[in-house]
């Protein structure tokens, strides 16, 4: 998978910018708030029809537009693809692939494979388990639509059964609606856990060698898949609740509590982990991630690395440069605020690359 060119109007801070880009390595260099990272953002959109930094799509517009557009030219499979993006305010996110439009923004996922690793990935750490959930949602969603489709179906449904449990009087009555809805929720349910046990259990291994490959062999590191379901009867722990359920309006038990717990030297990363070894630890994880999306969908992802070296010493930089400049990675994007270092490290990898010199009055391609 390789994005051969991008341009964007009205995209956050840029009025337009157009870019060809390198089938390797491209890094866009500059100080805080130039937009460095906004650049990164409209390649998820173009891969997951969203941006990974601000859910609400009209306040990716830049300011007093009414309208963003961002577009990609990709080259996938030995295909040629043309992904056009167009946000307005008041109106419904269109996506087109090859001028056609989608049906449902759900038919496009996983045909642009992309992973980002970011500054807001702590939030996989110090953030709830919906957090974990949605780790879990964005990867596996790439590679398995179905996947998607029954985590949407699933979330209906448990909407369904809330706001049921807030209606009904009386706990003794005839409960055939409830009992539909549980059928139904066991179905989706259980189809969700087979699919996130198997991320997990595939995942850890490949999670583990990318630790000690950036660490340098110095700790030990271990992800725990955490569900109801692991060892308990779906329907089983339903009925068990049913009563817990009324009383309190909200369903107990289901996939929707699901969590990861990481480790690290067996006890937990939020509170043992420095700085420094959470960035770590988070960076393996989405490698892994990557390696793993790769192998199960026979498609190199684009790998977005945004301002990952931040709190890393120069060791940990190099090795997770000199890591994803492999042949097995393909085309990355990385942010980056020193020049200098981005420089040196790029000496040391014979891959072709370009820099893009990101500043207050534009985009400039570094002579080489």
């Amino acid at each position: 998978m390789n994005l051969n060119a991008l341009s964007v109007i009205n995209f956050k801070n840029y009025i337009q910018a157009d870019l060809e880009l390198s089938k390797k390595i491209n890094c866009f260099v500059g100080e805080n708030g130039v937009g460095k990272t906004n650049l990164l953002d409209a390649i998820h959109y173009l891969a997951l029809c969203k941006s990974n930094f601000n859910p609400v799509d009209t306040q990716n517009i830049r300011y007093e537009s009414d309208f963003a557009i961002i577009q990609g030219q990709f080259d996938r499979l030995g295909k040629k693809e043309e992904i056009y993006c167009s946000i307005r305010r008041n109106k419904k996110k269109q996506f087109k692939r090859n001028k056609k439009d989608y049906k449902r923004l759900i038919e496009h996922i996983g045909l642009i494979p992309a992973v980002m690793i970011s500054p807001i990935d702590t939030n996989l750490i110090l953030g709830g388990n919906e957090e974990r959930r949605k780790f879990f949602n964005a990867a596996i969603g790439q590679y398995d639509n179905q996947y998607l489709a029954n985590v949407i179906s699933y979330n209906k449904v448990l909407s369904q059964r809330n706001t049921l449990l807030k209606d009904i009087k009386d706990i003794s009555a005839d409960h055939d609606l409830l009992d539909v809805l549980d059928q139904q929720l066991i179905q989706y349910g259980l189809s969700i856990h087979a699919a996130r046990y198997e991320f997990h259990e595939k995942l850890n291994p490949v999670f583990q060698k990318f630790y000690q490959h950036v660490s340098g062999n110095k700790e030990m590191v271990e992800l725990e898949y955490k569900s109801q379901l692991n060892q308990a009867d779906f329907g089983k722990l339903l009925k068990e609740s049913r009563q817990k359920d009324f009383f309190l309006h909200y369903t107990t038990k289901g996939v929707h509590r699901d969590d990861m717990t990481m480790l690290l030297a067996k006890h937990p990363l939020k509170k043992v982990g420095s700085q420094g070894q959470q960035k770590t630890y988070l960076t393996a994880l989405k490698l892994a991630e990557f390696e793993f999306m790769k192998d199960t969908m026979n498609n190199t992802p684009i790998l977005l690395l945004d301002d990952i070296f931040d709190k890393f010493d120069s060791f940990r930089v190099r090795q997770i440069i000199k890591l994803v400049a492999e042949n097995t990675f393909g085309q990355i994007f990385i942010t980056d605020t020193n020049e200098i270092r981005m420089m040196e490290i790029l000496k040391e990898i014979p891959v072709d690359n370009k820099v893009f010199l990101i500043g207050k009055d534009g985009i400039s391609l570094k002579e080489q």
